[in-house]
């Protein structure tokens, strides 16, 4: 089944503004480093936390029919599984760093694949369009959190999974009181964001080194 419900994003436009404009200095900082992030210093520690990622998505839901991913950066997890889940229908990937999406589409030639230009506060798709819907180390670099994990919640179908990997952690604490005040750094805050949003918390996996953890749930 193709995803035949598309509303326009605000996101689509970030492209035309100037970056003081931006609302989101993390968007422009990806951007300027998306034709080189998979070989930079943050190359193989991105792949090997989305190979972990990947791992759990399948092993909670191992034939996923529709796939999103949200913050999908150069699309190296969108590849991923479409090499690894061959039965899937569709695989989508969106990510508000326009030159990520462009490395992206270039990366994954799989015709069930498609990359879009868009926030996670303002997911253009339809409700219950995915069964599987996973997050990488984007989470923290969401400017509205919980309106993003609402989203999430609402293009998940009923039975569908949610596998959201970041930084979870109480050694991250003081980050909170000034660059990402307010931001679910901690298995608590998160739990408490994704039970408003409408999940169900499942279980939680310490995933890569001291500080990346990733949540299960269900909707």
């Amino acid at each position: 089944m193709c995803i035949n419900t598309f509303r326009l994003s605000r996101s689509e436009n970030l492209e035309m503004l100037p970056e003081e404009n931006v609302p989101d200095r993390d968007v422009h900082a990806f951007d300027r480093r998306a034709n080189d992030y998979d070989e930079g210093r943050h190359g193989q520690p991105h792949h090997d936390i989305s190979d972990h990622v990947i791992n759990l998505a399948l092993e909670v839901h191992p034939t996923p029919r529709r796939i999103l991913d949200v913050g999908c950066g150069t699309g190296y997890v969108i590849k991923t599984l479409a090499d690894r889940v061959p039965d899937a229908e569709q695989i989508v990937g969106i990510d508000p760093a326009p030159t990520m999406v462009k490395v992206a589409r270039a990366n994954v030639p799989d015709l069930r694949a498609r990359l879009d230009s868009g926030v996670a506060e303002d997911l253009p798709y339809a409700d219950g369009a995915f069964d599987l819907v996973v997050s990488t180390t984007s989470f923290d670099h969401w400017m509205d959190q919980a309106r993003g994990l609402r989203e999430c919640a609402r293009v998940l179908a009923p039975g569908g999974h949610r596998v959201l990997a970041d930084q979870f952690s109480p050694l991250l604490w003081p980050t909170l009181i000034f660059a990402r005040k307010g931001k679910a750094r901690t298995r608590k805050r998160a739990n408490r964001l994704l039970a408003a949003a409408g999940f169900d918390v499942q279980h939680w996996h310490r995933l890569y080194a001291i500080i990346i953890g990733a949540v299960v749930a269900t909707k």
